[in-house]
């Protein structure tokens, strides 16, 4: 299908499983996510004098028995991104072969359930220390049933430091249904990083609503939770509870991949970790991401590399200040 016969049927909405047509409310205007609109928004600059904890301090919580890679994916995007300390929390059994995985992580082991998810409220003792010291906490790669994560995602927002950016991703999003005060305290220095089902399971919509309306969805929850909202698509929409609205629109079809969603909200801890501005990190991250993407597509093939290959064309891309 060409892209502008895509465009004229998107502009009536999209059917849901049934047929039903979701009609497309009138968008509201999105500042396009570019190099030139990233110029306006640089990252810190690098000292050349910066040692690893000025570069900021991430700890990543989530894993289980059988999806220890996503974790893995998610704390190597972080230092892709330039963050200086690497933690990863997770459940104790994998803790060994990830320890050598990741050599230059500190591996934290949290006790785990019988069916080997993270025990919810049991993990708290072993994350306070990384919660305390953390710029950046990346809750739920990986994490297998929502059951541990609401009930680790607000302790870990109230126990986070006090100028920590708390990234929600998978499963530890829909502790908001639960609970959707419970990034308040955080002042705006939360991201959420669904795609259109998992946005649809928070706001209790239809998918086919989700994407016919995911601008005025993404301002909606933004302004619901208190948080930054990354919704990621073919289209991705970063919204901010100020009615802040951006776009991006020119990764690949590629990105469609296992492991994709947890290298960008790896890499958007990383960036929240560096310059402390939620917006700033995800806007970046998306970018980068996006392009990391449509670089794979060009070298390798339009689909088939792998989320871990996203991970070394990163550093090229947010190494800089300026885009």
């Amino acid at each position: 299908m060409a892209r502008g016969e895509r465009g004229a049927r998107d502009e009536r909405g999209a059917r849901d499983e049934r047929g039903i047509m979701t009609p497309r409310r009138r968008r509201p205007p999105a500042i396009e996510i570019t190099r030139a609109s990233l110029r306006r928004m640089p990252l810190p600059a690098l000292d050349a004098d910066a040692d690893k904890d000025s570069r900021g301090r991430v700890i990543v919580i989530g894993g289980s028995d059988t999806m220890p890679g996503a974790i893995l994916l998610a704390g190597v995007a972080s230092l892709r991104a330039g963050a200086g300390k690497l933690q990863i929390a997770t459940v104790a059994a994998v803790t060994p072969a990830l320890g050598v995985a990741v050599p230059e992580a500190r591996v934290i082991g949290l006790p785990s359930t019988r069916d080997g998810n993270i025990s919810g409220a049991r993990a708290l003792p072993a994350l306070r220390s990384g919660l305390k010291n953390a710029n950046a906490v990346l809750l739920g790669p990986g994490m297998d049933g929502d059951r541990a994560a609401e009930t680790l995602a607000p302790l870990v927002a109230r126990h986070a430091g006090d100028d920590a950016t708390l990234i929600l991703d998978a499963v530890a999003i829909f502790a908001l249904r639960r609970n959707e005060n419970m990034l308040n305290a955080l002042a705006g220095r939360a991201v959420i990083t669904p795609h259109a089902g998992e946005m649809a399971t928070l706001v209790g919509a239809a998918k086919s609503d989700v994407e016919a309306n995911a601008p005025e969805l993404a301002l909606e929850a933004a302004q619901r939770f208190g948080t930054i909202v990354a919704l990621k698509g073919p289209e991705s929409w970063i919204a901010a509870p100020d009615g802040s609205l951006f776009r991006y629109d020119s990764g690949s079809v590629g990105l469609a991949t296992s492991g994709s969603g947890d290298t960008l909200a790896g890499i958007i801890a990383g960036l929240a970790a560096r310059c402390g501005d939620p917006v700033v990190a995800t806007c970046w991250a998306v970018w980068a991401h996006g392009t990391a993407g449509s670089r794979l597509a060009r070298r390798v093939a339009p689909v088939g590399f792998l989320a871990r290959e996203l991970l070394a064309e990163v550093p090229a891309l947010v190494g800089r200040a300026q885009a």
